[in-house]
């Protein structure tokens, strides 16, 4: 028998290297270790052998079993890596130059982003940045929203988990949790409480909300919000630089018209109407836009500034709404697909 498991591993040794194919290999498996293979025949033969041969036996049965079943394992991993190049296809020349697939492109939300911050600039705005993660302090308590106001709710924002920690952002107020932020206007809070006016400032920036994602809501989208403070600013200040916006970046046509609104964050409040019908696209007279509304004092005494001596306004869009009214676009997730279709039009 010993001849026999040493002939049995030579011609296995031969035959399953030269496998190519997994229903080869399945054949070969099954003539050798399978029910009726060669292997477990012999392996039947141990009880006609004399019991004192049985113990050597066994252990050269044992070993042909593991060099068998190592040569099978060694095949498999030929054929796997035969099927995967197979896929792959021809091996790739990574010395050689790439194919000239032509210039990259901006997306549209930063062709807008920064359409918007230049024509911001010109009239001696600076742009301001902030953390995505907040706290319920700069994200709602500095911003004048009461405790039991829905924003704050779980359904309409993210909140992290209770043992969350940031190293760079730190809790105004014991207990209070960490979040995404729900608005752009915690970077307003933030740069207030750094330092005096005048202050004259735009910030733009990813924002979140437990919205249903459709046409016009997603749950992670882009804001840009404009707070300016110093002495003696009045309505008619913030309506003509939202007409001078407006009319640098939609065309000259564009008129804008405020409705009485509420905001924490600011008394009085407005939401802010365009009339854009001679845009592509566009078939109402009026769309809303966004809100806005002059500094609350409430905002001003708790960053430490004197309501009596300053007074400033504040307002945010969505960058999304802007850029769909912009190019004629009706579906807000066209811009979170990556489809190389849609963002190449914005060359």
């Amino acid at each position: 028998m010993q001849d026999q498991l040493s002939a049995l591993v030579a011609q296995a040794q031969t035959e399953l290297a030269a496998l190519k194919a997994r229903p080869e290999f399945e054949a070969a498996k099954a003539r050798y270790v399978g029910p009726n293979g060669a292997l477990t025949a012999l392996m039947k033969q141990m009880g006609t052998v004399p019991k004192e041969e049985r113990p050597a036996l066994g252990k050269l049965i044992n070993e042909t079993k593991t060099r068998v079943q190592a040569l099978l394992d060694d095949a498999l991993v030929g054929i796997e890596s035969a099927e995967l190049q197979a896929k792959l296809g021809p091996a790739v020349d990574a010395t050689l130059p790439p194919p000239d697939l032509g210039p990259g492109t901006y997306h549209p939300l930063t062709l807008v982003r920064e359409e918007m911050c230049r024509i911001l600039r010109k009239v001696g705005f600076t742009v301001a940045d902030g953390p995505e993660v907040e706290t319920e302090y700069y994200c709602f308590d500095a911003l004048n929203t009461p405790a039991d106001h829905p924003a704050r709710d779980a359904q309409d924002t993210f909140y992290l988990p209770e043992a969350a920690k940031f190293a760079n952002i730190s809790k105004k107020n014991p207990g209070e949790k960490y979040l995404l932020r729900t608005h752009t206007s915690s970077v307003q809070v933030r740069t207030m409480l750094k330092g005096k006016p005048p202050i004259r400032i735009v910030s733009p920036g990813r924002v979140y909300r437990r919205d249903t994602t459709d046409a016009t809501h997603s749950a992670n989208f882009h804001q840009l919000e404009c707070l300016y403070v110093d002495k003696n600013v009045t309505v008619r200040d913030l309506k003509a630089l939202l007409d001078y916006i407006f009319a640098s970046l939609l065309g000259k046509d564009t008129k804008t018209r405020f409705r009485p609104h509420y905001f924490g964050y600011t008394e009085p409040s407005f939401e802010v109407d365009l009339s854009a019908s001679h845009l592509p696209k566009v078939k109402k007279p009026w769309i809303e836009i966004g809100g806005c509304g002059m500094v609350d004092p409430t905002v001003f005494a708790d960053v430490g500034y004197d309501p009596e001596v300053w007074s400033g306004y504040a307002f945010g869009m969505g960058l999304e709404r802007l850029a769909m009214l912009l190019y004629g676009i009706d579906d807000i997730r066209y811009f979170y697909q990556n489809d190389l279709r849609f963002l190449k039009q914005f060359a």
